[in-house]
């Protein structure tokens, strides 16, 4: 047994070493090659895996329940609360129409209405697994699209639950009761029994409980196993926390994903998100990839054999159905057409929560195995095919329409250069420009931004259009003849790029660049470049010397505290530079020198509390002049009186 189970686990890795990389070489997504693995190794094609995937798939379905829990991780509880419109519209809306649509659909091709309403449910569900996965490797997480798409899976995974209530009403009486036998005998479930309002009361009781043991006993918890410095326990922490949500999720009726995902969202907001986060990573994607691998054992080609055209033709209508209706979701909340093809073709699948939905409905006999067979395949085929059409989408339809016409547009004619150079022309870089303007400086803007820059032209502004790392754009901008170039666009890795790009070939050209939190300064000093401008370093200052004087500390004694605590914090950076680089011991050397830093800063403000300090505290100096006057005047007043 021991042997046995060890060749499958090689032959499922084996087939993951092959064909993942064969995908990606090939520009295809990875969960494309894990399909086609899993085809490969199946029973039906090598049948170096027997049909035991369905058992497999229901141990690899924890790693969708894994990376539900870190996309929890990184939205935090105000987030999830602002994207609830967004949840109940367009989840509950697509699940809707959808689940209509497809009633009506397999009630025609000749269903009873039982088995019609089961497929529909089932039919209504997308893949959490493919298209988060999809979304996680394309980066596509922060666009319209990818909000959209997880507001829809989320909406999705919480439905499953009253689905999951409904199909017992939709059997007989004795399949109801065979069904109840059975789950009596495998499986733990506190629902069972009771009552609908006992049953709301515990699910509602197991969330409260997710919330409470998040902040209450999760984290004290994961602070003791933090002070043992033990990598492998925080691991195992970590891995007991995912299991134990899933377990009482699952004790209560509720999906495991959904209940995870929650968890995640309560510990967005802990010192250990990040912790999390590594540990869990490396599971998930094994997990992951496992998935579907099996989805891709899973596929009878046996009956596809038997009936292709019907199984075809099923396949492309239900694609089909699905996709049109969520593009007309996609249009009723006025997303762009880009964006709007992306999830209708993302969300056009059957997801994995309908081998759930089928087995149940098989348990309970309104589903016969013929039909099981059938519908498990087409889910199967048609999470294959959807990363095919998403790439064809891509490939084929995306570029005529949408941001790809925009990222086209051809780059301006400068037809003026300038002394000074500034790449970046929002909210950073608009303020420096209008501030050289003033002293009569002017300057060639570039930005890359082209909605930003026909804005600006409205404004009055001179912007050219063009992507400011392509060395024929700024070479056309006059960099040859340019003494200064200031890189101030907001993405950290453009203004590093660019950096390093211009600064060997134009030696005598002055670089100043803007840099997003302290890291980043350091990578630039890296790069040899001096004028280095942190964009919240002044601003943080500043609003901590104005909280200082609010409560009472001498003008003069804040302002001259604020300019040491910058000439230190520079100092102390721009010596970590001069050091190698290493992630841990910038760590701890960062930590001494702010230590260092401290001490300075209090050595000098005692130093400096010397009665001059006062004559920049203009409200105290008002103030003494008032009372001044007042004690003058006073002796007057008196007489004038008498």
């Amino acid at each position: 047994m021991g042997a046995g189970i060890l060749l499958q686990a090689i032959i499922f890795l084996l087939g993951a070493i092959i064909f993942v990389p064969l995908a990606k070489r090939l520009g295809l997504s990875s969960v494309l090659g894990y399909l086609i693995a899993g085809v490969v190794i199946g029973p039906f094609l090598f049948g170096f895996v027997g049909e035991e995937g369905q058992d497999i798939l229901h141990f690899a379905e924890f790693g969708v329940v894994m990376m539900l829990f870190l996309i929890g991780l990184e939205i935090e509880p105000k987030s999830f609360w602002k994207m609830r419109k967004l949840i109940t519209g367009m989840g509950g809306l697509q699940v809707g129409v959808t689940l209509a649509a497809s009633f009506v659909l397999f009630y025609y091709i000749g269903f009873s209405t039982e088995v019609a309403l089961t497929i529909a449910m089932a039919v209504a569900l997308s893949s959490t697994a493919i298209t988060l996965q999809t979304l996680k490797e394309k980066n596509l997480m922060d666009t319209t699209y990818g909000t959209s798409s997880f507001s829809i899976l989320l909406f999705q995974d919480i439905i499953v639950i009253p689905m999951l209530a409904i199909l017992p009403l939709l059997s007989s009486v004795e399949g109801v009761k065979a069904n109840e036998d059975a789950h009596t005998n495998e499986s733990l479930t506190m629902l069972d029994g009771l009552s609908l309002g006992w049953q709301t009361l515990a699910i509602l009781g197991s969330i409260i409980a997710i919330i409470v043991a998040g902040r209450y006993l999760i984290v004290p918890m994961l602070r003791v196993v933090a002070k043992t410095r033990t990598q492998e326990l925080l691991a195992a922490a970590a891995l007991f926390i995912v299991l134990g949500i899933s377990f009482l999720m699952e004790f209560v009726g509720l999906s495991p994903a959904l209940g995870a995902f929650l968890g995640g969202v309560v510990l967005a907001t802990s010192e250990f998100k990040h912790e999390l986060e590594s540990n869990l990573e490396p599971f998930k994607g094994l997990l992951l990839g496992l998935f579907f691998i099996t989805v891709g054992v899973s596929i009878n080609f046996t009956v596809i054999a038997n009936n292709p055209v019907f199984i075809i033709a099923v396949v492309l209508a239900v694609i089909a159905l699905k996709a049109l209706v969520i593009f007309m979701v996609g249009r009723i909340f006025k997303l762009k057409l880009d964006q709007n093809l992306l999830l209708m073709l993302g969300l056009a699948q059957v997801g994995e929560f309908a081998f759930v939905l089928f087995s149940f409905a098989f348990q309970l006999e309104i589903i016969d195995q013929f039909t099981l067979d059938t519908m498990l395949v087409v889910t199967a085929l048609s999470m294959a095919l959807s990363p095919i059409l998403s790439l064809l989408n891509e490939r084929l339809v995306l570029p005529k329409v949408g941001t790809k016409k925009e990222t086209k547009r051809t780059m301006d004619h400068i037809a003026k250069a300038h002394k000074v150079i500034l790449v970046g022309f929002g909210h950073f870089g608009s303020t420096v420009g209008r501030f050289l303007r003033s002293f009569g400086v002017e300057a060639t803007v570039l930005d890359h931004d082209s909605n930003r820059v026909d804005f600006l032209r409205k404004m009055g502004f001179e912007v050219y259009y063009g992507d400011a790392t392509r060395m024929e754009l700024l070479e056309s901008a006059g960099i040859a003849d340019a003494k200064l170039l200031i890189c101030a666009t907001g993405l950290p890795e453009t203004n590093y790029k660019l950096v390093q790009m211009v600064k060997h070939k134009y030696t005598n050209l002055k670089i100043m660049t803007r840099a997003e939190n302290r890291y980043d300064a350091y990578e630039l000093l890296e790069l040899g470049i001096d004028d280095i401008y942190r964009e919240s370093l002044d601003t943080s200052v500043k609003l901590a010397s104005d909280v200082l004087s609010f409560l009472g500390h001498r003008n003069y004694t804040v302002y001259r505290q604020a300019q040491n605590f910058i000439r230190y914090d520079e100092i102390g950076l721009r010596k970590l530079a001069q050091e190698p680089k290493d992630a841990n011991e910038y760590v701890f050397k960062a930590r001494k020198e702010i230590e260092l830093q401290e001490k300075l800063l209090e050595e000098d403000w005692k130093r400096g509390l010397v009665s001059y300090d006062m004559h920049w505290n203009t409200d105290q100096m008002r103030a003494s002049a008032v009372a001044k006057r007042k004690a003058k005047n006073q002796p007057e007043n008196n007489r004038t009186d008498s």
